[in-house]
């Protein structure tokens, strides 16, 4: 078995590469060829095994989410005096709001740790930059 990180060959059985202790039976990442809201619903442990892309491309649709929910939430919290806004309404508002918050801050942290930052946008710009580095062989 050759080692993914260092390259040396490596007896069939080994756990772990005898040169650089790396493990040798951990699979990399892999791009998914669709990425949808819903899975940001995954826990911590699934999510660590999407590939960076994925994770910025569900962080942007996370971002956009968490957006609409605040602009609801305070659209609600500012209705003219004589519209009646139902409590429940607000609470749920108020409860999406905070969901996709504790979702994107999931995933700003998965980010950080791969990279050191989280990006302050993300565009179409940073993804195909992304995406041709990738792709290159």
């Amino acid at each position: 078995m050759i080692c993914s990180y260092c390259e040396k060959e490596n007896l069939v059985s080994a756990d772990l590469c005898y040169f650089c202790q790396a493990p040798l039976n951990k699979k990399r990442p892999r791009l998914k060829e669709l990425v949808f809201i819903e899975q940001a619903e995954l826990s911590y442990q699934h999510l660590i095994e999407f590939h960076t892309y994925d994770i910025l491309v569900l962080l942007r649709l996370v971002r956009e989410e968490r957006s609409k929910s605040y602009n609801l939430m305070r659209t609600l919290q500012k209705a003219p005096e004589g519209l009646v806004v139902d409590n429940d309404t607000l609470s749920y508002a108020e409860s999406e709001y905070q969901r996709y918050t504790a979702r994107m801050k999931v995933l700003e942290g998965i980010l950080i740790d791969r990279m050191g930052y989280k990006p302050k946008r993300v565009d179409n710009h940073l993804l195909e930059k992304l995406r041709v580095k990738i792709e290159k062989p």
